[in-house]
């Protein structure tokens, strides 16, 4: 060896002086000797009582009380390569983490002592300050090691998404980051309350101990105030039963099994709960194979737009139609929309839809104005799914499918959501616009339902607001719902805006909306989204008898 490489050798004093320096112990475990020993910054941790050398009943006394039971567990032999972590109470009250591993067969254990804080870039969610995911995975692993029965409960935050849109990242962070304060009040430290991912939290307990599912959603769904912003948050819960002991599952199975339980729990909407089953795996495999079915889907062309008729109550003729996507699969028939549309945003595929749906929508749109002069100014309302008004080329797009179809101005209709438009208002301001400039006319849809701001409704460039269904619905029950119909009017007028009333499902409720002077109709009882052939058919006929058909009264 050369002089170089003897100045870059390791020996045990500089070893142990680097350990020093850097607030950190050595420990060697020997249960068959009863001796622990220790070496590095022991006095620097507190550690001097034990050092050099101590029982494993002396180190179990200084490990905090919930985990003293988990230290006199894990002190016992135990197969090599397996992980043990123990937090000690040590210096200014300021907690210590032992952490190691088993070695030989489970002769002797070695690790690293250090300040838990040393430790919580990989183990601590920096947000709320609660477990990360895998060390809960650690920690629930070390818990199934004692026998018993055990219940491993995950909460997911409904629809964090839209609150990241309403709201912005970093006040939607100030929900999780309370979220997470008030779970970890609510459970005691050993059930290692943990954020296991975006808007999941977890916790594993002993059954009997108490209601955990209920306990959990009590904390997270008390209401909170952010950033001026009345919050309501729902949970949707998840929980599988497990036992403790030799034979004790493993922990990411556990995990897995409780968040497939969440997804059964979503279906029931929000805030609904379930428990694992069986069941569950083989919903999960139709899952996958729905996942995969939903992109060929798109390549095969299974998905096409239904038309659902837009009628001038006044006249009673077909004034237009709004396009509504429709999943044709080759095995399974015509797949619900919601089924697949909430698949589609979870795989990223809502502005291929959009865009899709403007493209076909707009050449059906400029076949039936070929064919039916005499239908007049038909036009033809596409949503923009959320978010999509943010789009860098959707002006561009918009532009193109317009020019390609031949369709006169206004032709296309685009629906925007309030939530997408008080966002970002100054930016949707623009994006309208050039929307308006490149040929389309726009749509406010479910106004009244979202932050409605009447200062920046007069100064965006609609054609037309759309009254949400729930109102026309109820307006012959309910004197609320009425009223809010007649202000949204009367609103649309004063701003030379036309009204869509959604929910028309009678001739009694398009006679209310017509006294209170709505312009459109749209709803079950004029028809149902048809397929191409039969909206023209639909069409042929309102414009032959001079009105479309309505039905006299609710089915």
């Amino acid at each position: 060896m050369n002089t170089r490489s003897r100045s870059l050798a390791w020996d045990a004093t500089t070893a142990i002086e680097a350990l020093a320096a850097a607030d950190t112990a050595l420990w060697i475990w020997t249960p068959s000797d009863d001796q622990m020993r220790f070496t590095g910054a022991t006095r620097a941790l507190g550690l001097g009582p034990l050092a050099p050398e101590c029982s494993g009943a002396a180190f179990t006394a200084v490990a905090i009380p919930q985990d003293r039971s988990l230290a006199e567990r894990i002190l016992k032999p135990q197969a090599e390569g397996t992980e043990v972590a123990v937090r000690l109470r040590m210096r200014d009250s300021e907690t210590c983490l032992w952490r190691g591993v088993w070695l030989e067969d489970g002769l002797r254990a070695a690790g690293v002592v250090a300040l838990e804080t040393k430790f919580a870039a990989s183990h601590v969610d920096q947000l709320t300050g609660l477990l990360d995911r895998r060390a809960f995975l650690t920690r629930a692993g070390e818990t199934l090691t004692q026998p018993g029965e055990y219940e491993l409960v995950v909460a997911d935050v409904d629809r964090l998404r839209r609150l990241n849109e309403a709201l912005g990242h970093e006040r939607a962070d100030l929900v999780l980051a309370a979220l997470g304060a008030r779970l970890n009040g609510a459970f005691p430290p050993d059930a290692n309350p943990a954020r296991v991912g975006e808007d999941e939290f977890a916790v594993i307990v002993p059954r009997g101990s108490g209601a955990a599912s209920e306990r959990m959603r009590e904390a997270l769904e008390q209401p909170l105030r952010v950033a001026g912003f009345d919050i309501y948050p729902t949970v949707s819960i998840g929980a599988v039963a497990a036992e403790g002991g030799p034979d004790a599952s493993d922990p990411a199975e556990l995990l897995r099994r409780a968040e497939l339980a969440v997804e059964q729990a979503k279906t029931a909407g929000r805030g609904g709960a379930a428990a694992y089953g069986r069941a569950l795996e083989s919903d999960s495999l139709s899952r996958l194979a729905l996942e995969a079915d939903l992109r060929n889907a798109f390549v095969r062309g299974e998905i096409e737009p239904f038309f659902q008729p837009i009628v001038n109550l006044k006249t009673g003729a077909v004034a237009g139609f709004e396009a509504l996507a429709r999943w044709r699969h080759p095995q399974r028939g015509l797949v619900p929309p919601d089924e697949f549309l909430g698949l589609a945003d979870e795989m990223g595929l809502m502005n291929d839809l959009g865009l899709m749906m403007m493209t076909q929508s707009s050449r059906q749109l400029a076949e039936w104005l070929a064919r039916h002069p005499s239908a007049g100014k038909l036009f033809c309302s596409v949503n923009l799914s959320v978010g999509e008004i943010e789009r860098a080329s959707l002006v561009e797009d918009v532009a193109r499918i317009i020019a390609e179809a031949g369709l006169p101005k206004g032709a296309l209709k685009l629906e925007v959501t309030e939530g997408d438009i008080m966002r970002d208002t100054s930016r949707a301001a623009e994006t309208l616009t050039r929307l308006r400039e490149a040929g389309a006319s726009l749509a406010l849809d479910d106004f009244g339902t979202g932050f409605s701001s009447l200062t920046w409704l007069a100064k965006l460039p609609f054609d037309t607001l759309k009254i949400d269904r729930y109102f026309v619905l109820t307006m012959d029950k309910d004197e609320g719902s009425a009223k809010i119909v007649k202000s949204v009017v009367n609103l649309g007028r004063d701003l030379s805006l036309e009204v869509v009333a959604e929910g028309v499902e009678n001739a009694g409720l398009a006679k209310l909306l017509l006294e209170a002077q709505c312009h459109y109709g749209q709803g079950f009882g004029y028809a149902q989204a048809l397929p191409a052939q039969e909206a023209e058919v639909y069409l042929n006929e309102s414009l032959a008898d001079g009105t479309a058909p309505l039905k006299a009264r609710s089915a």
